[in-house]
């Protein structure tokens, strides 16, 4: 909630594991140095804000801001038939990445469901790079070393590497000043620089940008070199405001293993036409009748205290229809947005809904995905 000014830590931060059990990152030092609130996520130390939250997501939307997101995880896969082992686990279709291009992608359960949402990237014609979710790092590869092909290593580098996300107008001016005769890859492209760091086209805030992976003892420098060249330092609680406002979904929160891409809204990464991956069959049931809940975008239509995860979400009537996966007040729009899962009658844009927060219902109703939309 704001106060003062400020946005409040967000409403998506997990149940915490005991301090002792955190993970480090390589850049704590430099966020302790700036004056960054740590707070545990995904069973990391991770900075969520540094100023404000409101400040952060504007000078995302607006400059640049930086990340540090050095708690997900890497993969290497590589090996004859790669593509066709992969194929078999993600719904969308790696056969469509030439060398240096990257795609999001979902990995199912036999029921359809998602284990995680992740972004691939081809390096060579038989060698991939895998980022997945910081709280999936260990599920993810034993689901993928569970369903090994012949010929095929899959290695976990997670530890080795440090990652920083660069995201905002004016990111490619920060890399052409950070990194002085490196060339930035296009739009879900890959590459790797001169000193071996790795740099990716993607994001999830909705703005230009890259993400930027450098071995571990590398981190820091390289993190002051964006900062110097004009990224402000961001944290957790604007990175959740700036996917929300997209409609970007979290995995935990708005994509779990009882829930489809299907019933997320994320028909566009699922290849049907592909003959066989995990999860396809109940994929095409309900991609053919139509799914019974769907992943509905959810706005204030007036003034209302900040929605949350986990609020219920009610009809005209006062009955319940769903809860909220996730909420903020948008920085951008200053008013509040959700997502929930709700019966897919009452999913279409223009249905009236009410949250319900503590006791208290304000109006709100459904809209067309994203909440944000450049002006």
């Amino acid at each position: 909630m704001a106060r003062n000014g400020r946005l409040t830590s967000p409403g998506f931060l997990p149940q915490a594991p005991p301090v002792n059990d955190l993970q480090h990152s390589p850049l704590e030092a430099a966020h302790l140095a700036l004056g960054a609130r740590l707070v545990p996520f995904a069973g990391w130390n991770m900075p969520v804000q540094y100023t404000s939250i409101i400040d952060e997501h504007q000078a995302v939307r607006n400059k640049a801001g930086i990340f540090d997101i050095s708690h997900m995880g890497q993969f290497f896969a590589s090996g004859p038939d790669c593509a066709a082992w992969l194929n078999g686990l993600l719904t969308n279709n790696v056969d469509r990445l030439a060398p240096g291009q990257g795609q999001y992608t979902l990995m199912l359960n036999p029921q359809g469901g998602v284990i995680d949402d992740l972004i691939i990237y081809r390096t060579a014609e038989d060698a991939f790079f895998l980022v997945v979710n910081a709280s999936k790092v260990d599920e993810d590869y034993a689901w993928l070393t569970g369903h090994l092909a012949p010929g095929i290593e899959l290695r976990n580098e997670s530890s080795a590497w440090a990652g920083m996300a660069v995201q905002g107008p004016d990111a490619p001016a920060v890399f052409a000043a950070a990194c002085p005769g490196e060339t930035l890859p296009p739009r879900n492209g890959y590459a790797v620089t001169a000193s071996g760091a790795i740099v990716c086209r993607t994001g999830y805030t909705g703005e230009d940008g890259f993400e930027f992976f450098s071995p571990s003892a590398d981190a820091i420098p390289c993190w002051d070199r964006f900062i110097a060249a004009g990224a402000a330092p961001c944290g957790l609680g604007a990175r959740d405001t700036l996917r929300l406002e997209m409609c970007y979904p979290l995995n935990g929160s708005d994509l779990s293993p009882e829930r489809t891409p299907i019933e997320a809204g994320l028909g566009f990464f699922v290849d049907l036409e592909k003959p066989e991956f995990t999860g396809r069959e109940v994929l095409a049931r309900q991609k053919a009748e139509g799914p019974a809940v769907r992943l509905a975008a959810i706005q204030y239509t007036e003034k209302g205290a900040p929605p949350r995860a986990h609020y219920p979400v009610t009809d005209e009537t006062g009955a319940v229809v769903g809860e909220l996966c996730s909420g903020v007040l948008s920085p951008s729009m200053m008013t509040g947005i959700g997502m929930a899962y709700l019966p897919a009658a009452l999913a279409k844009p223009g249905t009236p809904l009410k949250i319900d927060v503590r006791g208290r219902l304000f109006p709100a109703t459904v809209v067309k995905k994203p909440f944000y939309r450049k002006s």
